[in-house]
């Protein structure tokens, strides 16, 4: 069918993109408030660096949701969906000092370009929720809650070391410090010991690891990254004595059963006992040098950098509590100060790392593990790390490893040196950043009451210069104005703390903020935290697996604990979703492969690049660049816009009036137009199943395109006889309703034109008929012995005797079986039947 009473519309895009923007944010289309009678959906997106423009990730992380937020509106639900800024951070000032202008005029400027870009998407947010973690009215919250902890004990203040730059004067981030130098002034690193807050985050490790159980929707990969990071381990904690000395060295074990193989004792170099040790010794000047060089080369080295194994011996002994052997106690580079104790007690025979230690400074190795081929220390090429049988450990000889593991806890805590103990990689949260650009702490240092907490009716504690006019963007230790105080308590001259915090506090609640982003009495509205969380669906990238939401999980907790909450679990569900890669390799500036979704959307228009980005891999899958697939997106719309424009004849006044049109009886209909009620009812069932399953937008836009080429088939010069219009209208306005999420602004001209009144959005989500789904006739593959012979046309409803006998009666498979008995015949409903001869 044709409507010939006036020219075609073309496809503008622009033109159609902008109304539809333009009616979305005047008629604020999807703001949500809590609605008891509703069942709400709180989809949420890891909301973005405000880093001045977004990019094709950002295209592809925010097009997923947008499918999913709408989507789930049409199937009735209460859909919050909010878009905020992760404002703070490093990049800000590294741009201030670039460009000579203020990290927070240079924050906000590309907060303001980037929300337009991400309208110009026609993302359906709700942007009356929209926050900056910057702005004093959120991290007024932050310092209340950082206070909150320190009055429970689980925020405290220790020395740690930092990286110090003498030049400037300042501390750097790790990723400030280039091959062991200052990125400002080129100039040496060194480490430096200062004061730095910390959250008790290990007081939750148990809950942390056991309420992994709960996040049935997460990838298995994530939950076992985090399992692994929190690192339960079960083990022997005991002492060694240092010989001639009171001081003990505490060490934690998982292998108790190696205990009588210890040759050595390795100390980290940041280890408090190491000075005790050396202090007025013929060996202190060469530990300390081998200190210096160390700490020097750790600036220098990647996170996950393995050091050459290096130590320097003390000079001293400790005792092993077992059998009383003296033990040299070594400094050792690879032995971590914030895992375990610090100390590691040296069994080289059935330890890889201390068995290279011990052949490089020709220590003893004495295997105390055997396996069935009886291991000699001597010719021992590498560590025996397995499980065996003990030899030369006192009592416990002849004992398998997992009895002698309990066996000799229990002699330990018998004899009052040692006990079973549970430990965790899991280290506490260091918050303390020395830089401008972040939340600063609230507590003020006075030197006659201590930590004094800034009062909470005096918050926010303000980033000084952070408001226009701006001012200095100093650090805070530089600037006095902001630091001179007169302490609350005391009324004395005091100093206020200059640390801020670290971003990952920020992101780690503002998930809950916005249920409630306005609120100007507590961090969070109970009744409106209680509707909305936890999230529903969470979804970002795989490289935040495990500090983001780590920490995102803990600050749930705590904020339960703190009376604001009642969920154990931020978010239900989590998808992460691949990166956008290009010639092989992630977009990047530096490797010069980046394609500015920009330049696509004005060449092309927002739809057809969520279309494309959708469409091109699933969205675990990483997504390989292709300009072709964008041109591709586009002709395909372009196609469709024109299948609409060429049938609206279809959509009669009569039947504009009923949205949704009428329901067709499938029953009734003519051999052709059954076909395409069939596919049309088959394809609200393949795009629904695959939403639902998995989120495999790119089958379900495949169905769509399947049923796009029958309605053109049906409708075009070739077909046989005209499509019944009510079949048409359904097949169309089908096409029109599962596209939508996808591509929003297309489909809701398309219905306006066809003379829909009610939008989209308000439509709810097709449902197919089972009965229209079934096919009229099935293909049967007839098998003897398990090989295909002949293939069967058969009625979709024939019963198991009937298609029995219509496989007997097939003259290929009667040749085939000639005179042979029949033994069996079985049949697989709808797919096969299998004689056996």
């Amino acid at each position: 069918m044709s409507n010939t009473a006036q020219e075609p519309r073309k496809y503008d895009f622009k033109a159609i993109e902008a109304k539809w923007q333009q009616h979305w944010q005047e008629t604020k289309s999807y703001k949500v408030s809590e609605d008891p009678d509703r069942e709400k959906y709180y989809l949420l997106e890891m909301f973005p660096y405000p880093s001045g423009r977004i990019h094709m990730g950002h295209v592809r992380n925010y097009s997923i949701g947008d499918v999913i937020a709408r989507y789930k509106r049409m199937q009735g639900f209460n859909v919050l969906h909010p878009m905020g800024w992760d404002a703070f951070g490093l990049p800000a000032e590294n741009a201030a000092l670039k460009h000579g202008v203020h990290p927070a005029q240079w924050t906000y400027e590309n907060i303001s370009y980037m929300r337009e870009q991400l309208k110009a998407m026609g993302l359906s947010y709700d942007w009356d929720r929209e926050i900056a973690t910057c702005h004093p009215e959120y991290y007024r919250w932050e310092q209340l809650v950082f206070l909150q902890l320190l009055e429970k004990g689980l925020v405290y203040r220790k020395k740690t070391t930092v990286n110090w730059c003498e030049d400037c004067a300042t501390v750097l981030a790790r990723e400030q410090v280039i091959d062991g130098c200052c990125w400002r002034c080129d100039q040496q690193v060194v480490p430096k010991n200062m004061y730095g807050w910390f959250l008790k985050i290990t007081d939750y490790a148990d809950e942390l690891l056991a309420d992994l159980e709960q996040l049935g929707g997460w990838p298995e990969k994530v939950v076992t990254m985090q399992r692994n990071w929190i690192g339960r381990s079960q083990g022997l904690a005991c002492d060694f004595q240092v010989e001639g000395e009171e001081e003990k060295i505490k060490i934690f074990t998982t292998r108790p059963d190696t205990i009588y193989g210890v040759t050595f004792m390795s100390l980290a170099v940041e280890h408090p006992l190491v000075d005790t040790l050396i202090t007025g010794t013929e060996h202190e000047q060469p530990v300390r040098a081998f200190i210096e060089q160390t700490l020097v080369e750790k600036q220098r080295m990647a996170v996950d950098q393995e050091p050459e194994k290096h130590g320097v011996f003390t000079g001293k002994y400790c005792i092993n509590p077992f059998n009383g052997d003296r033990i040299p106690i070594y400094v050792a580079n690879f032995v971590l100060m914030e895992y375990g104790t610090g100390a590691v007690m040296a069994v080289p025979a059935h330890d890889q790392r201390d068995f290279e230690f011990a052949r490089k400074y020709t220590l003893p190795v004495r295997p105390v593990v055997q396996p069935e081929d009886k291991l000699d220390g001597n010719s021992m090429d590498a560590a025996w790390e397995g499980d065996g049988v003990l030899a030369d450990s006192a009592e416990f000889s002849g004992l398998a490893s997992a009895e002698a593991k309990k066996a000799i806890i229990e002699h330990a805590e018998q004899q009052g040196f040692g006990q079973a103990h549970i430990t965790y990689r899991l280290r506490d949260w260091g918050i303390s950043r020395q830089r401008y650009w972040g939340a600063p702490i609230p507590v003020i240092h006075c030197d006659i009451c201590g930590v004094v907490s800034v009062p909470a009716e005096q918050l926010p504690v303000l980033l000084p210069g952070s408001q226009p006019p701006y001012g200095s963007h100093a650090p805070l230790h530089q600037q006095e104005e902001f630091y001179r105080v007169t302490c609350p308590k005391c009324g004395q001259p005091a100093q206020r703390e200059t640390d801020t915090m670290d971003t990952f506090m920020e992101s780690s609640w503002y998930f809950g903020r916005y249920t409630s982003p306005r609120n100007e009495n507590a961090p969070l509205d109970k009744e409106a935290a209680q509707y909305w969380l936890a999230v529903d669906q969470y979804i970002g990238g795989v490289e935040h697996a495990i500090l983001h939401l780590l920490y995102a999980r803990f600050f749930t907790k705590i904020l339960r604990d703190l009376g604001y909450l009642n969920i154990d679990e931020p978010f239900n569900n989590l998808l992460t979703q691949g990166m956008v890669i290009k010639d092989g390799s992630k977009m990047s500036k530096s490797k010069g492969n980046v394609v500015d979704p920009h330049d696509l959307i004005t060449q092309y228009g927002a739809d057809t690049v969520r279309l494309f980005s959708l469409f091109a891999a699933p969205p675990e899958r990483d997504l390989e660049w292709n300009a072709q697939g964008v041109e591709g997106s586009f002709r395909f719309l372009n196609r469709v816009f024109r299948l609409v424009q060429a049938n609206l004849d279809c959509f009669a006044a009569s039947d504009r009036e009923r949205e949704g049109g009428d329901a067709v009886q499938g029953d009734v209909l003519a051999s052709s137009d059954r076909q395409l009620h069939r596919k049309t009812h088959q394809t609200i069932q393949r795009v629904t199943d695959s939403i639902e399953t998995n989120f495999h937008f790119n089958t379900a836009i495949s169905g769509v395109m399947e049923l796009v080429n029958q309605i053109t088939a049906a409708t075009g010069g070739g077909a046989k006889k005209p499509v019944e219009s009510a079949v048409l209208r359904e097949a169309l306005q089908t096409v029109l309703m599962l596209l939508f999420p996808m591509v929003p602004h297309f489909c809701q001209e398309l219905w306006e034109s066809t003379g829909h009144h009610q939008a989209l959005d308000q439509q709810q989500w097709p449902e197919y008929d089972p009965e229209a789904v079934k096919e009229d006739e099935l293909t049967i593959v007839v098998q003897i012995n398990g090989k295909v012979r002949s293939r069967l046309q058969v009625a979709a409803d024939i019963g198991e005797e009937d298609i029995k006998q219509k496989a007997l009666d097939d003259e290929r498979i009667k040749n085939f079986i000639g005179d042979n008995p029949v033994k069996k015949i079985i049949v697989v409903k709808g797919k096969l039947v299998n004689i056996v001869i």
